[in-house]
């Protein structure tokens, strides 16, 4: 049975249960495995789905439910259409179905990812001064809806 006939009965049956709406989107990400504070695998994947309370990705291979993960994902939206941006989620592996791995979410943060130095000073300006987030389109982005 395919994946998406296989949901459809699920949902069909017993209705989809989650409180945060979905939303299929792919980006590249980078993931770490983490077990008492040390690093006991990493990889890269892709993610299938994602809401504020959870991230289904394809991380390649199974990872072991139970276990806390950290993903950063690629972010398809600039910071002042100059820096790029990447998602940091920290969360929980609740599944692992084949390679698709479904996390629950703790925290959350948007980071910067190597601002050329020759933009730094328009980052600098924008952040002083009041308003520009709002005006830049960025209000819906600091949160996952």
């Amino acid at each position: 049975m395919a994946r998406s006939e296989e949901m459809n009965e699920l949902e069909s049956i017993g209705g989809d249960r989650r409180f945060d709406r979905r939303y299929q989107i792919q980006l590249e990400l980078r993931w770490k495995l983490i077990r008492r504070k040390k690093i006991q695998d990493a990889g890269t994947g892709r993610t299938i789905d994602l809401s504020s309370g959870g991230v289904l990705f394809d991380a390649g291979r199974p990872l072991p439910p139970g276990l806390n993960v950290e993903l950063s994902v690629s972010w398809p939206v600039l910071l002042h259409n100059v820096a790029p941006m990447q998602l940091v989620v920290s969360g929980r592996v609740i599944r692992s179905m084949g390679s698709h791995v479904a996390v629950q979410i703790t925290q959350h943060e948007f980071r910067t990812v190597g601002i050329p130095a020759d933009h730094r000073q328009v980052l600098a300006t924008a952040a002083r001064t009041p308003g520009v987030l709002l005006n830049s389109g960025f209000s819906g982005y600091g949160k996952l809806q």
